[in-house]
Formats: C-alpha cells, sequence, structure tokens
C-alpha cells in the first residue's frame, strides 16, 4: 500500500452500521404496542381524540424521548464532576402547528439542576445537555423511509 494515505485507508474500510430494531403492533382501537429488545409499553389517544387515554400519544413521547436525552446528558456531566443527581429535572412544554402537515411546532425544555450545581457549572451543563443525541438528530434530520411489506 505504498503511497496511501491515511485518509485514503479510511475510505476503503468497510463501515460498520449499528441497526437497531423495535415494533409497533395494533392492541385495539387507537392503542399500539411498543416492543423495543425486552421493554413492551403502549401508546394512545386522549379520549378526546378518539382514543381510550391508555397511555400517551406517539407525540407525548416524541416530546419525552428530547426530555429524557436532555437529562440522561446533564445527568452524566453531573456524574463526570461529582456532583450529585438528585433533584434534576427537565420540564418540557409543546405546541402543534395550527397548519398542515400536522406537526410539532415548538418544544421548550427547562433543566433544573440539582440545588448543589455550582454557579461555574451552569453554562457547561447546558452546553452539553444542548447536544444530546436526539437533539443533534433533529438539528440534522435522519433520512427516514416509510414502505409498505409486499
Amino acid at each position: 500500500m505504498t503511497g496511501s494515505t491515511p485518509q485514503t485507508l479510511a475510505t476503503h474500510r468497510p463501515q460498520v452500521v449499528d441497526v437497531h430494531t423495535l415494533e409497533v403492533a395494533h392492541v385495539d382501537q387507537d392503542a399500539y404496542t411498543v416492543d423495543v429488545r425486552s421493554h413492551h409499553f403502549q401508546v394512545d389517544q386522549p379520549l378526546e381524540a378518539g382514543g381510550a387515554d391508555s397511555a400517551p400519544t406517539p407525540t407525548e413521547l416524541f416530546a419525552a424521548s428530547l426530555a429524557t436525552c436532555v437529562a440522561f446528558y446533564a445527568g452524566r456531566y453531573l456524574d463526570r464532576h461529582g456532583l450529585p443527581r438528585t433533584g434534576l429535572r427537565v420540564r418540557t412544554e409543546f405546541t402543534m402547528a395550527t397548519d398542515r402537515p400536522a406537526r410539532v411546532a415548538s418544544l421548550r425544555l427547562v433543566i433544573v439542576p440539582p440545588p448543589e450545581l455550582p454557579e461555574q457549572r451552569r453554562a457547561a451543563l447546558l452546553a452539553v445537555a444542548s447536544h444530546c443525541t436526539i437533539h443533534n438528530t433533529l438539528r440534522q434530520p435522519p433520512e427516514i423511509g416509510v414502505e409498505l411489506e409486499s
């Protein structure tokens, strides 16, 4: 491999793609069950939308996904700096768009840090939590394919 640069070598290495799979199945009316690894939970619609209100909606889980990701990153930051997670919370509000297509128009997250968080650590905690995987994904949306099984 004379004349090969590290950059050239890197382009010839096969990329390993880690594919994650989950399955959603109909339960009853607007309720669906989600199977992720060994975890099972449901989604539903509120009564006013025709559901039984037996579980959160997919849109609520979307907002919760972002909030829990932010909380996870904030918690890991606190751990790395020897600070307690006790009292860490993330409050989230979202609004729906009033035009089509149906979508979330805005999300607002407020990180409530533990009371022991020193003032000089607040900006860094916010910076780390603002770059969680879900937030990064929303900033650079993935390719999405929807297809029917043949």
